[in-house]
């Protein structure tokens, strides 16, 4: 586009999904899209995450609010300025990072804008004159511009059949092309999803629960954490959700040790996480819990809300690959040894919270294929 050249889709597809959200499965695979060049998903930025096989079904794109606050802010593009080029191995020295507003105008941005409608608080598909621009990729998700989710679906289960392996693949899309000419869609890179601590097994008949903290059968993320040594959680029997907004301030004041000591923890409470009700859960933000490793969603006898799935945090468990377990024992939904707990020394300890720090760390397992999740008390 002029003085700048990029795609108008950059991406990366893995074949299993660590963190489905219902009615997805593991095996339906996940896709993280960017407008413009790649580096942008590479960094870690806030790109668009989908599964293939429900393209309709965002996450970030559910409310107006996720919208503005969790999609694509910036963009980068080869600068094409002869005067500014800078010989080099890096291959990020000649990139430039655009804004929104310096692309709103390009003729490509139109494959995959929306418009925040400020006056009636709604993100309209496709670009309309007033209102905020925002990179949401909805023509092509929501209405099939181009077949992109399809022929993902097609080259990854192709590559992964080929591989024997849980594959990853990386692609790129030109849809800013001449009247009547085909769009283009570039398959750029396909690597084997290789076998190691990442991916676990784990057989939950075979486990001896007695040695166990938590075992669950509803689990986000994937592998093995063997450096977590102190649990944090809201004591079960003295939990008042009309006391929530005072537990979520004590348990940053505790967030802001671990990050002074870098280290990290396990999180375990009742309700959803970061609820903005917090009759429904304790309404953290992620800065307040930010060093959590691992964190747990309990049901209790008397308050018995439906998971969240970790669906208030999941651009954050996603980039930190934060494992979220739930559990809800007394429907015999997991299992929570509270008691465990409760009698160990505690490190802190007030009215609703209680942190306890081991000498040897609590191992923990999740097997991303059937979103199975063990905490191993710690061996004596």
């Amino acid at each position: 586009e002029g003085k700048y050249y990029y795609p108008t889709i950059s991406g990366v597809g893995r074949s299993i999904n660590f963190y489905p959200i219902y009615p997805e499965t593991p095996e339906d695979s996940v896709v993280t899209i960017a407008y413009g060049l790649g580096k942008y998903i590479v960094d870690g930025a806030q790109a668009l995450r989908f599964c293939p096989k429900y393209p309709k079904k965002t996450l970030q794109l559910s409310t107006p609010e996720i919208t503005l606050r969790d999609t694509q802010k910036y963009i980068y593009a080869l600068d094409l300025n002869p005067e500014r080029f800078i010989p080099s191995t890096d291959d990020g020295v000649n990139l430039a990072k655009l804004t929104i507003r310096e692309v709103e105008k390009h003729s490509g941005f139109k494959h995959v804008a929306s418009t925040f409608d400020y006056q009636n608080n709604i993100v309209r598909d496709g670009l309309q004159e007033d209102g905020k621009k925002l990179i949401t990729f909805s023509n092509i998700l929501l209405y099939n511009t181009f077949p992109l989710a399809e022929i993902i679906q097609h080259l990854m289960q192709i590559s992964q059949k080929e591989m024997g392996n849980p594959v990853e693949i990386e692609f790129a899309v030109n849809l800013d092309v001449e009247k009547n000419e085909p769009a283009h869609f570039y398959f750029l890179q396909v690597r084997p999803i290789v076998e190691n601590k990442e991916i676990v097994h784990v057989d939950i008949e075979k486990i001896n629960k007695e040695e166990t903290i938590i075992m669950s059968h509803s689990a986000l993320g994937n592998g093995l954490i063997d450096n977590l040594y102190d649990v944090v959680f809201v004591k079960p029997k003295s939990f008042n959700p009309a006391k929530n907004m005072e537990i979520a301030r004590e348990l940053e004041k505790i967030n802001e040790k671990f990050i002074r000591e870098n280290k990290n923890y396990i999180l375990i409470g009742p309700g959803r996480w970061g609820s903005s009700d917090p009759w429904l859960g304790i309404p953290v933000k992620w800065a307040q819990i930010s060093a959590a490793r691992l964190i747990i969603e309990s049901g209790l006898e008397n308050y018995r809300i439906d998971p969240s799935q970790g669906t208030h945090f999941f651009q954050n468990l996603t980039s930190f690959r934060v494992g979220y377990l739930t559990i809800n024992p007394y429907i015999n939904d997991g299992y929570y040894d509270v008691d465990f707990l409760m009698q160990e020394e505690s490190k802190f300890e007030d009215e609703y919270i209680k942190h306890v720090c081991f000498q040897k760390p609590c191992i923990t397992m999740i097997d991303g294929k059937t979103n199975t999740g063990i905490v191993f008390k710690p061996k004596t």
